[in-house]
């Protein structure tokens, strides 16, 4: 049964292992090949960010982080990312963090929750978050530069919570 639980040092290997490819793909995340381990680590677990695994039989499988998307008067909507292992991809782990992250910034004191980059090319992830309630609210063009496709447009997503 997968569980959640906050990141925590003895994490971080794991973490990364399940980065990496991710970064390496070149078609999800907008995290550069060339940034070292340390430094990768130290934005996914950043002190501005609460961050997380999933983890099943001891194993983590995915992480996902929850940060306010804005400061100050912005501050009451959340924004997340997510990576789930290659070898735990189509076992719904993904939406699994996404419906716990969702609870989760309910229960931090947020008030919503936006996506301010989902690449259009990506619609298993697209589709994923639209299933459970997130809306595009925008497209915005070229906005990522993906590995093999080049720039490619993105949306915005939003969910009330």
């Amino acid at each position: 049964m997968l569980q959640f639980r906050p990141a925590t040092i003895a994490d971080h290997d794991h973490i990364w292992e399940i980065l990496l490819p991710i970064i390496e793909r070149g078609d999800s995340l907008v995290y550069l090949k060339s940034m070292s381990k340390e430094k990768m680590l130290s934005y996914w677990l950043g002190p501005d960010k609460r961050c997380y695994v999933a983890e099943e039989d001891g194993q983590v499988l995915g992480s996902f982080w929850i940060k306010d998307n804005h400061l100050g008067r912005g501050s009451h909507i959340a924004n997340a990312a997510y990576v789930v292992s290659s070898a735990s991809g189509g076992r719904g782990v993904g939406k699994q963090m996404g419906l716990y992250s969702l609870d989760e910034a309910r229960r931090l004191g947020y008030r919503a929750m936006q996506f301010n980059l989902v690449v259009k090319t990506n619609e298993k992830a697209v589709r994923l978050w639209q299933s459970i309630g997130f809306k595009i609210i925008g497209e915005i063009p070229e906005a990522f530069e993906h590995k093999e496709l080049g720039w490619v447009n993105a949306y915005v997503m939003y969910q009330l919570l």
